[in-house]
């Protein structure tokens, strides 16, 4: 086999991939938590075995959601985070785009962080903790690395952006969680809120200097 029909054929399987996702997609917003392997083939037109196949099993295709819903989350964020506005507003727009994207479509972030009802040993949704813990450190890491580059936080400055990168996906995290389940608030009045508790040392904070402020 050529270099031609190998690359013809990865972007063949590359394309089914993301069609199967996007199967899985429409049904994890349907059934939440207790989207099925057999429910996701059926939306798909394939049988149960074919999807193995592509992603091994649930905890496979699982961490392939994951990975997408990630990827454009972080993506959402580093733009909240790089646009032309005051610190203050661009805090409080990177919150905004969070708890935005949970909002939107809370049946997905149910299947990512949390278990389903009827979950038993063996079943990703049963042990969540084991895929929503890789999903908020590689938050924390990412939002740390702009805050390294854009804050000046004098000596140990890495060590202190890793502290806050993964103190706000935490605090983000949990009230988020806290927010979707009871809405004791409006989105706008949450953002807030979580904007003054950051506004002590990150408002004094210099910004780097030859670089993009934070």
């Amino acid at each position: 086999m050529d270099t031609t029909q190998r690359t013809d054929q990865q972007r063949s399987a590359d394309r089914r991939r993301r069609e199967l996702l996007e199967a899985a997609d429409r049904v994890v917003l349907r059934d939440g938590p207790g989207a099925s392997m057999n429910a996701i083939a059926a939306e798909a037109g394939i049988t149960k075995p074919i999807l193995y196949r592509h992603f091994g099993d649930k905890g496979g295709l699982y961490a392939a959601l994951a990975k997408r819903h990630t990827d454009a989350l972080l993506e959402a964020l580093r733009a909240a985070l790089d646009a032309p506005a005051e610190r203050r507003e661009r805090v409080e727009a990177t919150l905004d785009t969070y708890l935005a994207a949970i909002e939107a479509r809370p049946q997905v972030y149910r299947f990512l962080m949390h278990p389903s009802d009827g979950a038993s040993p063996g079943d990703p949704g049963f042990d969540v903790g084991k895929h929503s813990a890789p999903l908020l450190r590689r938050m924390g890491e990412e939002l740390a690395e702009v805050i390294e580059e854009r804050v000046d936080l004098g000596p140990d400055s890495q060590q202190l952006a890793r502290v806050w990168g993964h103190g706000i996906v935490g605090m983000m995290h949990a009230a988020g969680d806290w927010w979707l389940g009871e809405r004791p608030c409006s989105r706008a009045e949450l953002v807030r809120a979580l904007a003054d508790l950051l506004w002590g040392r990150l408002a004094a904070a210099g910004d780097k200097l030859g670089g993009p402020s934070f």
